[in-house]
């Protein structure tokens, strides 16, 4: 009975060995180079930013052309808003300002030039997303299929990848969907809690200089909440594209992978974001208005300020590929920590069973 019991121990901790190094194995079967980043502490966005420039550096060829080919024609577009009907701008400010006045909020020229720039922003997001789901969505599956060709030591292949985007093409589709659509979804919410708080407070009797600030502060919580559902939706975007998940699954496994790593994504996104909003701040005041001069400068401004908001939306897309390496490889390290203990408990019964 000694022996038999000391049989099904070994073997049952046997097979929870060939289970985890399976698991680890689907990870490790392109031979990942990722040793700088598994390991138990999380990574730093710093180090992320250091293996895309790594990568880039390693790729140029490929990722130059996804992005002079795919992104910058994007780009050029989003940034000089010639799709954007100004009346429909003005429409949507006004009916912000109403929704503001009705709140209760003063007027200030603050609260203006917000709603002003947030019917730009939205009215130039809509008209440019036919663009976004086509031309953007395959630029970015190419810079995941690049990354993952630099990782398992390979050339990027193009009849490869065409065959490679034909068959992720809907899950990365309908994910990337369902993903606009969740963003949109939190920014309305945004609007109405900001609405439902500024309303609270001028009913609790608050001042309007007052009432201003406490609205800044509540805006900002909503935004941290608003950041990390944008950071699930890009990983759930990769993982559609590397993974057999899609849509609903894809978000709950992108929730899943960096619920540890929160703080890396954000500041992913949060210098994404700053650098977009700069290089943008600076078209429209380079480009779009003349302020200065005859408007000469234009000729060279304008495409440098392209380049420098595609290269950013480059960058960006393989700092999240490198950031769902990462967390995956931080995801396994974590449950070989978790199981341990229990094969190293099967070890000690099994050597107490064979002890005389």
């Amino acid at each position: 009975m000694e022996v038999a019991s000391g049989l099904n121990t070994r073997s049952n901790a046997g097979s929870l060995n060939r289970e985890k190094d399976e698991e680890n194995e689907s990870f490790n079967t392109e031979n990942f180079e990722l040793e700088s980043l598994i390991h138990r502490q999380s990574v730093s966005c710093l180090e992320i930013l250091r293996e895309s420039v790594r990568i880039l550096r390693q790729n140029s060829s490929p990722l130059l052309s996804i992005g002079a080919l795919l992104i910058c024609p994007v780009s050029a577009v989003f940034l000089s808003n010639v799709l954007v009907n100004e009346s429909l701008v003005k429409w949507l400010s006004l009916r912000l300002l109403l929704l503001a006045k009705s709140s209760g909020l003063p007027l200030e020229p603050f609260v203006h030039r917000f709603c002003l720039s947030s019917s730009d922003i939205t009215i130039s997001i809509a008209m440019c997303f036919p663009l976004f789901m086509t031309f953007l969505l395959i630029s970015k599956a190419a810079i995941v299929y690049s990354v993952k060709c630099t990782y398992s030591k390979k050339t990027f292949d193009q009849s490869v990848f065409y065959v490679f985007i034909s068959k992720i093409w809907k899950r990365a589709l309908l994910t990337y969907l369902l993903s606009c659509g969740v963003i949109c979804g939190c920014f309305v919410l945004f609007i109405v809690f900001l609405g439902m708080a500024s309303s609270l407070f001028l009913i609790m009797g608050c001042p309007s200089d007052l009432l201003l600030y406490l609205i800044i502060v509540v805006g900002l919580i909503l935004v941290i909440f608003l950041a990390n559902a944008m950071v699930i939706c890009n990983i759930a975007v990769v993982i559609s594209i590397l993974e057999d998940a899609m849509m609903l699954h894809a978000l709950q496994r992108s929730s899943s992978l960096v619920r540890r790593q929160y703080q890396v994504g954000l500041s992913i996104f949060l210098g994404s974001t700053l650098g977009m909003a700069f290089i943008e701040g600076l078209f429209d005041h380079r480009v779009k208005t003349l302020s200065y001069g005859d408007g000469f400068s234009r000729i060279w401004e304008a495409p440098l300020l392209v380049v420098m908001f595609s290269f950013v939306l480059l960058i960006d897309s393989l700092m999240n590929t490198i950031f769902y390496f990462s967390c995956k490889a931080y995801s396994l390290e974590f449950a070989n920590e978790e199981i341990r203990p229990v094969l190293e408990a099967r070890n000690v019964a099994t050597e107490l069973n064979h002890a005389p």
